[in-house]
């Protein structure tokens, strides 16, 4: 077969993005996916709805980022989150923006963006070949010249992008392929760890509680000497322990504290916005305006439903007592778990549930400029392979986009200068 100007290796958002970069600047390109169709993490994201990315401020957005985020400064410059907002409106695709600047499409749905992918890859006459693995990347003197395919197809090139992800959600094909090629090519793969995880805990009243979302609450994350304090948000009940909005993006910090054999537990804020002289008003209020109700009925306008009973339990007083006889000392314990309820954390559930993976590729062994590789040239690296990651809110999808683009423009750019110089 005769040689293919730019493979790319993945069919994720920084895969394809990279695929259409490169084919629009004239490059024949060929995308490789293993599973029977593109996008399948993509179509995942957001519950189904896809929050692309974040009209956060270049500053703010880096902040999102873990301390590597700086090395994304360059491909943000080439193309950010009001250039790929105008990719998808121009393509006809309606964006709208929800809290915390998050934008989706207007559809709600995340099949929409992967038809406005999929159409671009078309429209630029990408070569597509599906359920189809990368086995190896042949090198002579450090420089890209084939790659071997699970079927036993070889692929003349001296352009190579991998954009195959991390290890999370493996059932998408995410099962880290192409981290053991790129580390076995000479490149340092930082640890990996999950990222954006539910978190177990020692407590088995979570499980009593499964399925319920607490709004409007803040965490206060200990591990013996530093703490993190969340932002306002929600926080969910699971079988095992705790998830939610809150949980996720703060638990790429509670990971690295267990790893390094900390006791870590949190607290649940459920009234953020009382002060403890505030709530101790408020209660006092509710206890005199309620005062032959029982407790668990008056909490009942301070609390969820479900939670009253393991509230008032966990707090060891009756809840059939009246309210006029909870004396100051009962009331002091009931405002003390109103401002923290205490959750043991054991560990984060497997990498495998994560919604992305932290770690990878090491950004020593690649050009921020570029996206290429320090050690193999034409080889490109995209997406989550390479050890950045961020909290939830679009900026991971974000920074898939930007990598890819900056990946397929780079590719492509220093083909045109191959040829120049051939």
């Amino acid at each position: 077969m005769g040689a293919e100007k730019i493979i790319v290796v993945g069919g994720g958002p920084a895969g394809m993005m990279a695929a259409i970069r490169a084919a629009s600047l004239g490059q024949d390109v060929t995308l490789i996916e293993k599973n029977h169709f593109l996008g399948k993490k993509l179509l995942l994201s957001g519950k189904g709805r896809c929050n692309l990315t974040n009209l956060s401020d270049p500053e703010s957005f880096l902040k999102r980022f873990s301390k590597s985020g700086q090395f994304l400064r360059d491909a943000f410059k080439k193309f950010f989150n009001q250039d790929l907002i105008n990719f998808f409106k121009n393509r006809g695709l309606e964006l709208k923006v929800e809290r915390q600047l998050r934008v989706f499409p207007a559809t709600a749905r995340a099949n929409s963006v992967l038809e406005v992918l999929k159409k671009e890859l078309f429209k630029n006459k990408v070569k597509i070949i599906y359920k189809t693995q990368l086995r190896d990347i042949f090198i002579q003197d450090n420089k890209v010249k084939k790659l071997l395919l699970s079927d036993g197809l070889i692929l003349a090139t001296n352009k190579i992008i991998l954009a195959t992800g991390g290890i999370s959600f493996g059932f998408t094909g995410s099962t880290g392929e192409g981290l053991a090629i790129a580390k076995r090519l000479g490149h340092t793969i930082t640890t990996l760890r999950p990222g954006l995880v539910p978190l177990e805990t020692k407590q088995k009243y979570p499980k009593i509680l499964e399925g319920l979302t607490l709004k409007n609450i803040c965490l206060k994350f200990f591990d013996g000497q530093r703490q993190i304090l969340s932002d306002i948000g929600e926080l969910l009940f699971t079988s095992f322990g705790i998830s939610g909005p809150l949980v996720l993006s703060l638990s790429g910090q509670i990971v690295d504290w267990l790893n390094e054999g900390k006791y870590v537990y949190v607290e649940i804020d459920l009234k953020p916005a009382l002060s403890v002289e505030q709530l101790n008003a408020r209660l006092t209020r509710e206890f005199k305006l309620n005062s032959k109700k029982t407790l668990k009925n008056v909490l009942k306008n301070l609390l969820p439903k479900r939670l009253v009973g393991i509230f008032v339990e966990i707090a060891d007083i009756k809840p059939t007592r009246k309210v006029n006889q909870i004396n100051r000392e009962e009331r002091k314990k009931l405002i003390s778990l109103l401002k923290g309820l205490h959750l043991d954390i054991l560990q984060a559930r497997p990498i495998k549930e994560a919604m992305i993976t932290r770690g990878g590729v090491s950004l020593k062994n690649i050009n921020p400029r570029t996206m290429e590789s320090r050690i193999i040239k034409g080889l490109y690296f995209a997406g989550e392979m390479i050890d950045v990651d961020a909290d939830t809110g679009g900026f991971n999808f974000q920074a898939a986009f930007s990598t890819g683009y900056l990946a397929g423009e780079s590719a492509a750019l220093s083909s045109y200068q191959l040829k120049a110089e051939g």
